[in-house]
C-alpha cells in the first residue's frame, strides 16, 4: 500500500498519523476547504467533513505514480472517494445513495512523510449527483470518469527514465502549442501534432468529458480560450512522470482575465482569475491519448463574485 493509503487509514484511526505526515504538513484543497496547516487542522477541517458525510468512505485511485521533482519525492493520483452519502457535505444535501467524489492530487514527501498535499475535489459533481447544481449542464458528457484504457494506472508498464522524459517533452511541447492561440481560430493551435484523433479529455463537472480534437474544441477549448484570451500556464508547476504518464499542476497553475462570455454560460466578470488545475496525461506511441483534468471550478466562480454554494441553496430552497 502507498503512503497515501496508510495516511487515510490513519485518519480513520487505523494507524499513527505522526509516522506518516509532518507535524506542520500543509493541505491545499478545493473551495471551501482551501488551506489548512498541521495534522489537527487537516483532520478537523478536511477529513472530518468527508467522513461525516460518507461514514463508510473508501479511497479508490485509478492512477497513482511517483517520481522525484526538484530533489523531493512526489506522488500524483486521481480516482474517487466512494461511500454512502448519509449526511450533508458543505450543505450539499445527502442522497443516502452511493456517492462518487472525484479527486485529483499531488503529494510531496519530505523525510519519508507527507509535507504538502494538494487535492482538487469535484464538489460540483457532488451537486450533480444530488440534483442541486445551480450552474448550467456541462457541454461535455457528465458522469463517471474512466480509468486508463490500458488499465495500468496503478502499475505503469514502463518505468524507464527515457520513456518518462519522452512523455514529459511531449506534454510540455503541447502546452507550448496551446499558448500559440492567435485569438481568432482554434486551428492556430495544431493539436493534431500532439493528440491522437480519438483523444479523451476527462474534464471536471461543469465542463465534462470530451472526445477527439473536434469534441475538445467544441465542448471546452473554444468557450474557454475566447472567455480568457490572455490565459497563461505557469511552467514552474510541479511535474511528476513515470513511463507513459506525466502529471502537471500548481496552486495556482494558470491565470487569465475573464473578458468575454460563453464559458459555463456565465457573463464576463472582467476579473483576472487564478486557476487551480491538475492534469494527468497518458502517452500512447508518439502522441497523447488520455488526459484526466481537475479544475476547482467553484473557486473560479467565487473569484467572479459567484458563490456556487449559496446559489445552490437559493435555487433549491435548501
Amino acid at each position: 500500500m502507498s503512503i497515501i493509503t496508510h495516511f487515510y487509514n490513519a485518519l480513520k484511526g487505523q494507524g499513527n498519523l505522526n509516522e506518516l505526515a509532518m507535524d506542520n504538513m500543509r493541505l491545499n484543497a478545493s473551495y471551501p476547504i482551501n488551506e489548512l496547516h498541521g495534522i489537527n487542522e487537516v483532520s478537523l477541517g478536511y477529513w472530518q467533513h468527508l467522513q461525516q458525510a460518507l461514514p463508510d468512505i473508501e479511497r479508490k485511485p485509478m492512477i497513482e505514480f511517483s517520481s522525484d521533482y526538484q530533489g523531493a519525492q512526489w506522488i500524483a493520483a486521481t480516482g474517487y472517494f466512494i461511500g454512502t452519502f448519509s449526511n450533508n457535505l458543505f450543505d450539499i444535501p445527502a442522497t443516502h445513495k452511493t456517492l462518487y467524489l472525484r479527486f485529483t492530487e499531488l503529494v510531496k514527501l519530505e523525510q519519508g512523510k507527507i509535507a504538502d498535499y494538494f487535492i482538487i475535489l469535484d464538489f460540483l459533481d457532488v451537486m450533480n449527483q444530488a440534483g442541486v447544481n445551480p450552474l448550467r449542464k456541462s457541454l461535455g458528457h457528465d458522469g463517471l470518469i474512466m480509468p486508463p484504457s490500458t488499465m495500468d494506472g496503478l502499475n505503469p508498464v514502463s518505468s524507464s527514465t527515457e520513456s518518462a522524459d519522452i512523455t514529459e517533452k511531449l506534454v510540455m511541447d503541447m502546452l507550448d502549442e496551446l499558448g500559440r492561440f492567435d485569438g481568432k481560430s482554434l486551428e492556430s493551435m495544431q493539436l493534431n501534432k500532439f493528440w491522437h484523433n480519438d483523444f479523451m479529455w476527462y474534464g471536471p463537472a461543469g465542463i465534462g468529458t470530451t472526445r477527439g480534437i473536434k469534441g475538445f474544441r467544441k465542448h471546452h477549448q473554444g468557450p474557454f480560450v475566447f472567455s480568457f484570451p490572455d490565459r497563461v500556464v505557469d511552467h514552474k508547476a510541479t511535474i511528476i512522470k513515470k513511463g507513459h504518464y506525466v502529471a502537471t499542476g500548481g496552486w495556482p497553475h494558470m491565470h487569465g482575465s475573464h473578458l468575454s462570455g460563453g464559458w459555463l454560460g456565465l457573463p464576463p466578470s472582467g476579473k483576472n482569475l487564478e486557476l487551480r488545475v491538475m492534469d494527468i496525461w497518458r502517452r500512447e506511441g508518439n502522441k497523447l491519448k488520455e488526459n484526466w483534468v481537475g479544475i476547482d471550478i467553484i473557486h473560479m466562480c467565487k473569484q467572479m463574485g459567484l458563490d456556487v454554494f449559496e446559489m445552490m441553496k437559493l435555487s433549491n430552497n435548501l
